[in-house]
């Protein structure tokens, strides 16, 4: 009985980690790639886009729930929070920053135990090129694509780079270059014109990228841990709020900070167990 509930349970915070990172994926600022590494599960996505046959036969009871979550985030939770982002993108934003805090405890354990004698440096000099990438990347585009075919398959090109490179969001590039509206109204109708570009880019981006990642990291885990934590952190700092609007959505902010840390955290602490 005990096995069954323990069972029933890794299958509720996969789904609910998938749900997440369903939604933040949508959302401008967000990255789907960092919230994967803060649920544990960007390791396993590489390794199935490198070989999925295999990879999904030995993690199908992680994968089959994450991605019923990330669907079900998707389509029917992305509404509320794309809601909750219109009404006031620093409350929302505070939200997925508390979930990605939660999880940095754990990440620094997991990286640490991994090799304990190795250098931060590679961490250390990530997390300041990544933030200043994010940072010139920001502030530098100002250019507007048409929508076409081939557009498209740009959009599924970034949102395949967001997928690998934690922190890379590809929402916020698609705002910048005005596909952002067009992409999301062709997948809210089911529009082929646009699903088809789209989804080959993201397929030829994922599948190409993910072999040299999961190489990197049969390879160089400890490294690897490292730049990706670096990541992490630099793309979390980009979307930390630099002012509020009142003391009212300051406490807000604060207590939706709060509830994503310990949910997080909560998370984390039932999988160890």
């Amino acid at each position: 009985m005990k096995t069954n509930q323990s069972a029933l349970f890794k299958n509720i915070m996969y789904a609910i980690q998938g749900a997440i990172v369903g939604v933040g994926a949508i959302l401008p600022g967000v990255s789907g790639g960092v919230l994967c590494v803060a649920f544990g599960i960007y390791e396993p996505m590489m390794a199935l886009l490198t070989n999925p046959a295999k990879t999904f036969k030995t993690h199908y009871k992680m994968f089959v729930p994450f991605i019923i979550g990330w669907v079900l985030g998707f389509v029917f939770l992305a509404k509320g929070v794309e809601y909750l982002f219109g009404l006031s993108p620093t409350v929302a934003l505070m939200l997925f920053f508390g979930l990605i805090c939660g999880t940095l405890p754990e990440l620094f354990k997991s990286s640490e135990t991994s090799e304990p004698k190795s250098s931060w440096t590679p961490f250390v000099i990530t997390l300041s090129l990544a933030y200043l990438f994010f940072h010139v990347l920001e502030n530098s585009l100002s250019i507007t694509v048409a929508p076409s075919f081939g557009s498209y398959i740009l959009c599924g090109v970034l949102w395949g780079l967001s997928l690998i490179v934690p922190g890379l969001s590809s929402s916020t590039i698609l705002i910048i270059i005005g596909l952002f509206e067009p992409l999301t109204a062709g997948i809210g109708s089911l529009d082929f014109k646009v699903l088809l570009p789209f989804g080959i880019g993201i397929c030829a981006t994922a599948l190409l990228l993910a072999r040299v990642v999961e190489m990197l990291y049969t390879k160089h885990y400890p490294v690897m841990s490292k730049v990706i934590l670096g990541f992490v952190i630099a793309s979390s700092l980009k979307i930390l709020p630099s002012s509020f609007e009142g003391i009212w959505v300051l406490i807000i902010s604060m207590l939706c900070f709060a509830g994503g840390f310990a949910v997080a955290r909560y998370m984390d602490c039932a999988k160890e167990k």
